[in-house]
This record gives structure tokens, sequence and C-alpha cells, in this order.
């Protein structure tokens, strides 16, 4: 099976998509760096499209007679996130860019068509945009299933729900794919090899920390005796002290109030501001966890971009370029690649 990846991102979906043993040849990412972080870890045949979606015109497939193609992607979601309550709305320009994806599946009509987005999407404006999508699609002549799955129960050490619609052109029914039956995997086992680190550390490469593994980390790890990527936002100290406060599942609200005082209503906060992760636990959402101030379980820091990737299932030789925001960005936004590989394992099944 062949892929095209839209709105690709550093390249989670393509990296599930690849591990499940599809050839991922096109991919349109309008980011700079997120377009460089792909090219260093996937060679795409025909290259990356790095520009707005909206110029993209239709590039031919080099593929096989009985070969498929799937099309997959998931447009700009922080306009339907729950989390956005000031422009989550029709007027937000961007989330109408899933027009966009639409405009590129009537140019290939591929076999299999996979949509992905946070769950909000389901609730934004009534649910308008997640029924358009089914609604166009079937127009086209595809038979759409929709779902949302959440990541803890394919492997990935991270409670993240997404919305997903996996459309057939063949008439083909596709059930989403059942959770293993396995333990689900915690933060404390995520990240029990890797590098003890300081506050605003910023030697990216470092050896592991230890040699503690278990399947998960053997996964991650691969061959390799070290990993990039091991850096930290340097906090200033008054918010390191507040970290001090907090205990393993705790936020803000555990911190004593007269180390608080920038804040002009301190009950204001977002519950999931200063949360420090469980490690007998998978991780809360790791999206913007650098703005979040997610906190290290066992560490008075926040977190490092290599453990954050860790959280969301990219094993340790996947590098992301840019600097530590670009790299926390792209980390953040991407699809847990655990989770799909189990969706296009589904597909080729």
């Amino acid at each position: 099976m062949i892929g095209i990846d839209l709105f690709a991102g550093a390249g989670g979906m393509s990296l599930g998509a690849r591990q499940a043993g599809i050839d991922v040849q096109i991919v349109v990412e309008a980011d700079k760096y997120a377009a460089a972080t792909y090219l260093r870890n996937h060679q795409p045949k025909l290259g990356v499209f790095a520009d707005d979606i909206r110029k993209f015109e239709k590039i031919a497939i080099a593929k096989k007679r009985d070969q498929q193609v799937v099309l997959f992607g998931g447009p700009p979601c922080q306009g339907f996130s729950t989390s956005n309550q000031k422009t989550r709305s029709s007027e937000n320009q961007t989330n109408w860019l899933f027009l966009e994806f639409l405009r590129v599946v009537k140019m290939y009509m591929p076999d299999w068509v996979v949509f992905e987005n946070v769950k909000g999407i389901l609730e934004t404006e009534g649910g308008i945009f997640a029924e358009g999508m089914i609604s166009e699609l079937t127009k086209l002549g595809y038979d759409c299933a929709a779902d949302v799955l959440n990541a803890e129960d394919y492997g990935v050490p991270q409670r993240r729900d997404r919305f997903f619609i996996v459309a057939s052109l063949h008439k083909q029914k596709f059930d989403f794919p059942e959770p293993p039956l396995t333990q689900k995997v915690t933060v404390g086992e995520a990240l029990i090899d890797l590098p003890k680190l300081e506050n605003g550390h910023a030697t990216c490469y470092l050896e592991y920390g230890n040699n503690t593994v278990n399947e998960y980390v053997k996964r991650m790890r691969g061959d390799l005796v070290g990993c990039r990527n091991n850096v930290v936002t340097r906090n200033a100290p008054f918010v390191v002290e507040r970290y001090k406060h907090i205990p393993q599942g705790g936020n803000w609200e555990n911190i004593p109030e007269a180390l608080m005082s920038n804040y002009k209503d301190r009950s204001r906060c977002h519950t999931g501001i200063y949360r420090r992760l469980c490690a007998d636990s998978p991780s809360v959402v790791i999206g913007n966890f650098r703005k979040n101030m997610l906190i290290h379980p066992t560490q008075d820091r926040g977190l490092s971009v290599r453990e954050a990737a860790r959280l969301q299932s990219f094993p340790d030789a996947f590098v992301f370029e840019g600097s530590i925001g670009f790299q926390q960005q792209q980390v953040g936004n991407a699809v847990p690649p655990f989770l799909a590989e189990a969706i296009f394992k589904q597909i080729l099944d």
C-alpha cells in the first residue's frame, strides 16, 4: 500500500504507517521546522511539499497495478480543542482547512482515507466539521466508519483521545482495532532508563542513565546506547520553587498562595497547569507541555523533549529539528505512532 500524508507535522502518522508496512511517498507540511524533522527521519520517494496545502497540486504516484493508496492526515486541531475557548468556532479560518484535505482526496480518489483530529471536533459548532467531512466523503462514494480511540489502549503511555474517520472506496467494511489485552504502560516504565536532567538542560545527546529496560523501553531504544533531544526549558527560580510543592498527580492547587502572587485570580488557573505526572499511571495529554508546565514525576523540572517523545511512543532514533520551542511543538502536536500503527495495520488486515 502507498501512503499520502497531509498536514504531516513531524511525521507521527507516517511513522505508524511505515511501521505497519505502508510506503509513504507524498508528504505535505507547511511548517519548515516540522518538514526538516520529517525529512531527517523519513525518506519519502517524492519528498516533502513544504508549503501551504492550498498551493499543492497533484503529483503522480509511482505505484504498481495491484497497489492500493491510503491518504491520511489531521488538519490543525487547535481550533477544535476544548482548551481553546477563544477561537473555537466556525469563524476560525484554520478550522476550514479540512476542505483542503477533501480537495486532495478528490485529486487522487485513494482506496482508503484516514482523517484524524481531536475529540473536540465532535463538539465544536455542534459537530458540523466532523459531520461535514463524513458527508462529503460519502458523496464521493466512500463508506465511512468513525470512532474516538484512546492512545493508552494501544500501548502509548498517555491518555489521549483522538477522533478518526476511516473511509473505504470499495465498500470494504472497516472495524476499528480492538485494544490489546495488555497492561497499560506507565510514565515510570516509559522513562525509567532516561538520564537525570537539571532545569534548563541544554546538551542534546546523552547516553542512557541506566540499563533498566522493559518491553516498551526495548522498542524505544533499539540498539542505541544514547539518545538526542535531552533538552529542557529553563524555568525561573520562582517557578522551580512552585514545583517543589506539587506531589505526583497534583497541580497548581498544591502551590502555596504566597508563591502565586503574580496571578490576578488564582482560582481561574486551568486544571492542567503545573501538573506533576504520576509515575505509576499513563501520562495526561502531552500537548503544549511547556506552556502547561508539565512536571517530571520525580525531578523538579519540566519534561525534556525526549521524555515527551517517549510518552508519545516516538522511538529514540527519531530526532526532532529546530530550536527547543519548535521541537516541543512538534512532539505535542503529533499523533502517537503506536496509535496510528494500529489503525493502518487494521486497514491492511
